[in-house]
């Protein structure tokens, strides 16, 4: 294709008629249903092909063979062939704007030669850096329309850098220009295969595609409604799914009394009204500073045009901006809207109520919402308040208020004095109800790893599960009386706010010996009001703990660990008394466990972040945060060193963290908690539940607080998870036990992997001219 070949040519050399993009070429099928696009005035611009079970079966087996060619390469293959890209875009970066401003996306050359620069060093330096983390193999990247373009490239391009191959499902306006990007990709001399498109959006696609053995991971961008809806369409299908929502969320713009009012007031203007934005903004503004901020927005807002929007945005907008009337709002607006039609002029929401509808979940459309704060922890409070926690903006002169705000701002991203900054180089994590994965700079590389430590979920077929019911049964309980005989097998405690206790119900299940020749004892069934009171304990604590410094919870891990050894014996007896293996054995697993806990100790002042490679004048960094709470249900392996890892991994990460452990060898677990009890940590911070396993998971996956869940278990407790954890959003990691396949605790890769999932990025970026 000439550099004089432009989108309209483009789009004829293909009798506006877009195929599949399969195996480094164009597929137009034959009897397949189209969907046509229109533009702003409803002219039709093309139509694409919606890919039936024989594309997709096609487009897979494609994926796969590109896989095995594009990861055969070095990584100093793989980085040139980035690189020719560049130029590849650069030759036809004029074709690929216009045909997204024909399909109304926001898409810039310029930005996708940033990310192919910054990836393709990382791709030169992996095997370097991240020397035992291995490519994934066929990723799947499905995008809603209303996703930016930028965070479609922020996940196709670092797969592929890592030696990923991609099939790309985007929404019917992104179509044409990822097609166009696949066929520049081939232009480059990538493998056949290597990226493919796959039209015709929606999640039952998703789901016939991830039934296919080569799929190894899948990944979303959009709304949050599109990927809830995905969630429940592949659960059970064996394949990881991770949710970036990065369209419809509310963010905060805080201005403080310290601000350049005129650049701050600006920088509203252009962030709510002026550009094309995926998010919406709401105005939160200092007291002091409000009759100022408002007469400069009257002032600027005065020739603003109105905005075109759909008819049904437009009744939204109507019924949000009747609602704040009702409740008290002024308005401020550029002119007198339209009485009918679609064009509706910017407005300013004065004097809302943070819990109003229309500023927790705005409709979309140029409505502003604008609040007021005294202090700065109320302007926290009010930044807080959405369930997002995409991106805020700061606005104030003063630097250490800037930054103790930006710490306490529970986003992804922070801008101070500044609004929608983007680089590869910035990480950006959906916290709260945002997404479930990290997206950018080094960090959002690892979710297109694996690591050795652990083997990947085999795909299958989904089992008929009544998720109303789910784990509803319980386990075979028994109610223990309290004066116990001296031959009565022991009853055990759980473990809940630093105390031991019995189970709300009273109901206990008996705890089997080796192959099911006797009882050892009993163990409480715990159920949903266990969990509640868990999840309180936690939530009470780890706000606490996550602030302590890592010398502090360092020392706090150390004594644990020195409680360990102190009870080594009496340890290594319950696993090998409740497992069969051999005392050798047994001390063995103790001895790794407490040098496994002393790991942790050490582990906890290096997790950090740092500071970013940014091409513009300024300073960005990030930092991770802690997740929150979290719950963990233990394998049935390595039943002593698996909890050890896992807790250590959550506690010495400022997490807090509710335990199931193995219902097949909860013994060690109870000789364990007496080590707990002994030291230091916080009580709440760490609590021990037992009973059924799929009547606990269905209480951590129903309770709002609980922000990830570790899941070792059954085929249908992992689609259970993935089918329910979809409101909020909450982090799955998903392991079949069915599968045989045990995780190496052992490997030296795995205290990097855990941490790293236990923990959430947040990049902060202050300009400096």
């Amino acid at each position: 294709m000439s550099k004089c070949v432009l989108h309209q040519a483009w789009l004829d050399h293909h009798s506006r008629s877009l195929g599949l993009f399969i195996n480094g070429k164009f597929v137009l099928p034959a009897d397949r249903q189209s969907c046509s696009l229109t533009d702003s005035s409803g002219s039709v611009i093309c139509s694409t092909v919606c890919a039936e079970d024989e594309d997709i079966s096609q487009c897979a087996s494609s994926a796969a063979e590109g896989y095995q060619v594009w990861s055969d390469l070095t990584c100093r293959q793989r980085a040139n062939v980035l690189l020719r890209l560049v130029s590849v875009i650069g030759q036809h970066g004029q074709c690929f704007s216009e045909l997204c401003g024909l399909c109304g996306v926001s898409g810039s050359p310029s930005t996708i030669v940033r990310m192919l620069q910054y990836y393709s060093s990382w791709a030169q330096l992996r095997d370097t850096l991240i020397s035992s983390w291995n490519p994934l193999g066929v990723v799947v990247v499905v995008v809603s329309d209303d996703c930016a373009f930028n965070s479609l490239l922020l996940k196709v391009i670092p797969a592929l850098a890592m030696g990923n191959s991609v099939i790309v499902v985007p929404g019917r306006a992104k179509a044409p220009p990822c097609l166009l990007l696949a066929q520049l990709v081939m232009a480059a001399g990538f493998p056949a295969g290597a990226l493919n498109v796959l039209t015709g959006s929606d999640s039952s696609l998703v789901a016939k595609l991830t039934q296919s053995s080569s799929i190894s991971y899948v990944t979303y961008g959009g709304n949050k409604q599109d990927g809830a809806m995905l969630c429940e369409a592949t659960a059970g299908m064996g394949v990881p799914l991770s949710v970036s929502v990065c369209a419809g969320s509310s963010c905060a713009f805080i201005i403080f009394d310290t601000a350049d009012i005129d650049s701050a007031v600006d920088g509203v203007i252009e962030a709510a009204f002026g550009t094309k934005t995926n998010v919406h903004w709401v105005l939160c503004v200092q007291e002091r500073v409000e009759e100022s901020v408002v007469a400069r927005l009257r002032l600027r807002m005065a020739g603003l045009k109105c905005i075109t929007l759909s008819s049904d945005d437009r009744l939204l907008v109507d019924a949000a901006v009747q609602e704040a009337q009702h409740q008290g709002a002024m308005l401020v607006q550029s002119c007198t809207p339209p009485s009918s039609g679609a064009q509706y002029p910017p407005t300013v929401l004065c004097k809302s109520a943070p819990s109003s509808p229309f500023v927790v979940n705005p409709p979309p459309g140029p409505l502003l919402p604008l609040l007021t704060f005294r202090s700065s922890k109320e302007a926290v409070t009010l930044g807080n308040h959405t369930p997002h926690g995409q991106a805020a903006s700061i606005w104030t002169e003063d630097l250490t208020l800037a930054l103790e705000t930006a710490k306490s701002l529970s986003v992804g991203a922070v801008w101070v004095n500044s609004y929608s900054v983007f680089d590869p180089c910035l990480p950006i994590s959906g916290h709260k109800d945002s997404g479930t994965c990290t997206d950018g700079g080094q960090e959002g590389l690892y979710q297109f790893l694996r690591a050795p430590s652990f083997s990947s979920n085999h795909p299958r077929s989904p089992t008929t599960i009544d998720y109303s019911k789910f784990g509803s049964s319980g386990a075979s309980a028994v109610v223990i009386p309290d004066d116990l005989g001296a031959s009565v097998p022991k009853h055990y405690l759980q473990f809940v706010g630093g105390k031991t206790c019995k189970s709300v119900s009273g109901g206990c299940v008996a705890i089997q010996s080796p192959g099911g020749r006797g009882v050892l004892g009993y163990c409480p069934d715990g159920g949903r009001k266990d969990v509640r009171n868990a999840v309180e304990a936690a939530s009470k604590v780890q706000p606490g703990w996550m602030k302590k410094s890592p010398s502090a919870r360092a020392q706090s891990l150390n004594s644990l660990a020195k409680g360990l050894e102190a009870k080594r014996r009496d340890v290594a007896t319950s696993i090998s008394t409740q497992t069969g293996v051999s005392m050798d054995e047994a001390e063995k697993e103790v001895e790794l466990s407490i040098i496994r806990l002393s790991d942790w100790a050490a582990y906890c002042d290096k997790i950090k972040g740092g500071s970013l490679p940014m091409p513009q004048s300024g300073f960005a960094f990030s930092v991770p945060e802690a997740v929150g709470v979290m719950g963990v249900l233990l394998p049935d392996s390595n039943p002593l060193y698996s909890l050890v890892t896992l807790l250590g991994a959550a506690v010495a990460t400022g997490n807090a963290v509710i335990i199931v452990p193995s219902q097949k060898y909860p013994l060690p677990a109870f000789l364990f908690l007496q080590v707990l009890q002994a030291c230091d940590l916080p009580a709440g911070l760490v609590s021990i539940l037992t009973g059924s396993r799929d009547q606990l998971t269905a209480a951590l996956a129903n309770h709002s607080v609980i922000k990830a869940i570790w899941y070792w278990g059954s085929a249908e407790g992992c689609q259970y998870l993935q089918h329910t954890c979809t409101n909020p959003l909450k982090t799955l990691r998903l392991f079949s036990q069915e599968n045989k396949e045990e995780a190496d605790w052992t490997h030296p890769s795995i205290l990097e992997e855990m941490w790293r999932n236990t923990v959430e990025w947040k990049s902060i970026w202050i300009p400096t001219a």
